[in-house]
């Protein structure tokens, strides 16, 4: 590290306060120009990445993406298996009144990470952008035998013209909204299918205080993200967007994810009735 860089690391240091593990106010426009700067140096990073999009060859990821995310997701299912459990334990409180059944759409399910947390009997239909994604979603079917799987859809969050309206007691996206071009859309279509009184549960990452080194590290990194992350977007603010769908109820609460990469460690969770 040169002269100026050690200054640079002195001087954050000197205005940076511990306690709260935030940046005193006088510094956090100084650290914005060089946070702007930083940003600008990892987008001609990612002009090669850029280029592989341009032309077409990016979508060799695009297919090797599922097996990365099969993987990494036992790592996160063991860290955020206390969160998602609790999330989960009251899903059949949404269930028909009528006979009992739950119906339940998950958007971008992956390779079913959350089948797990699915109550017995419950009526899973699963939908996501990535047909790839159907090899290691079987075998997650195959696991989770407690379950009734109606259907696989190859769509976006975005549109779910598939589903009839008020057709579903649940709704789940978990890590989604940050992948998808519109998240008031995806909201609207949720809304949408289902039923009077039933939930959407989401739980997602979001954008940390802006006066955190992890608010710093989301924007310069931003770009290196959202390639290798299949269009993961980690400056996003998601809760406002749950705050403006017009949900009759909305449970939110904001967490520090335990043992999770820096990047995404902001999470919120909770549901949203219709």
């Amino acid at each position: 590290m040169g002269y100026y860089g050690r200054v640079l690391v002195l001087r954050a240091a000197d205005e940076y306060d511990c306690n709260k593990h935030k940046f005193r106010p006088r510094f956090f426009w100084k650290m914005r120009y060089f946070m702007n700067f930083c940003k600008i140096i990892c987008w001609i990073i990612c002009l090669p990445l850029l280029f592989m999009e341009i032309v077409g060859i990016y979508g060799i990821y695009k297919r090797l993406f599922p097996l990365l995310a099969y993987n990494i997701t036992f790592s996160y299912n063991d860290k955020m298996h206390e969160n998602k459990r609790d999330l989960f334990k009251n899903l059949n409180t949404f269930a028909n009144t009528k006979d009992g059944t739950l119906r339940l759409l998950e958007i971008g399910c992956g390779s079913g990470a959350n089948f797990k947390f699915y109550p017995y009997g419950c009526t899973v239909i699963c939908t996501d952008p990535n047909l790839h994604f159907k090899k290691y979603l079987q075998m997650s079917m195959d696991t989770n035998m407690h379950l009734t799987y109606e259907q696989f859809v190859v769509s976006s969050g975005e549109d779910l013209r598939s589903m009839k309206d008020e057709s579903v007691d649940v709704v789940v996206c978990t890590l989604v909204l940050c992948s998808v071009i519109n998240v008031p859309r995806v909201l609207e279509e949720a809304k949408r299918i289902l039923k009077p009184g039933g939930a959407l549960y989401f739980l997602e990452h979001v954008v940390s205080d802006p006066t955190t080194w992890t608010y710093f590290l989301q924007h310069v990194l931003q770009p290196l993200w959202y390639y290798l992350g299949d269009g993961c977007v980690v400056t996003r603010a998601t809760w406002k967007d749950l705050e403006a769908a017009g949900f009759s109820k909305l449970k939110l609460k904001h967490i520090e994810a335990p043992q999770v990469t820096l990047m995404i460690r902001p999470h919120i969770l909770g549901y949203a009735i219709k």
